[in-house]
């Protein structure tokens, strides 16, 4: 009898310790990541159910192209390839806002806008063509250098916030 009752409490005892022991190790490692700003399980949840969504939207755009023909259908899927670019990006830029993430969300729309554009211009024949290409690649060139602009600026704006410098 008393030794399955040294049992029972070593038994018990090992249970306890080792449950204060992982107690111990999990509020040090919460402690330690309680500092950074880590994404938490449901964080990445909602991220992987965007994901999925994105792609259901993707899907569902390229299957409304299905019964089209020609150059429509090529466009109709540039259209929805773009679009999942630009939700990708949007996306990620959602999750981390950084200014390098912003500058991908406006890249990505200027170049689905361009992709789209010239696929636009296949219908076309000749000098027509040309020219609606050359309009397209213009639009996107002057797109790209206003993105440039834009974010140099931001950039220039918070690099005198970070070395503290003002101008008087």
């Amino acid at each position: 009898m008393t030794l399955k009752l040294c049992s029972i409490a070593a038994a018990l005892a090992l249970a306890v310790g080792t449950t204060a022991a992982t107690s111990a190790q999990a509020q040090s490692t919460m402690s330690k990541d309680a500092s950074k700003p880590a994404s938490s399980s449901a964080d990445r949840k909602v991220k992987n159910a965007e994901e999925d969504r994105i792609e259901a939207d993707y899907k569902a755009a390229k299957a409304k192209c299905e019964p089209m023909k020609g150059n429509q259908k090529d466009v109709c899927e540039k259209e929805a390839k773009a679009h999942e670019k630009v939700a990708k990006a949007e996306l990620k830029a959602k999750s981390d806002p950084s200014p390098g993430n912003q500058r991908k969300v406006a890249e990505a729309k200027a170049d689905g806008e361009y992709d789209v554009a010239k696929e636009k211009c296949d219908d076309m024949k000749g000098n027509e063509k040309s020219a609606c290409e050359k309009q397209a690649k213009a639009k996107h060139e002057q797109a790209q250098a206003d993105i440039k602009k834009q974010f140099a600026q931001k950039d220039a704006k918070s690099s005198s916030a970070t070395t503290g410098s003002t101008s008087k």
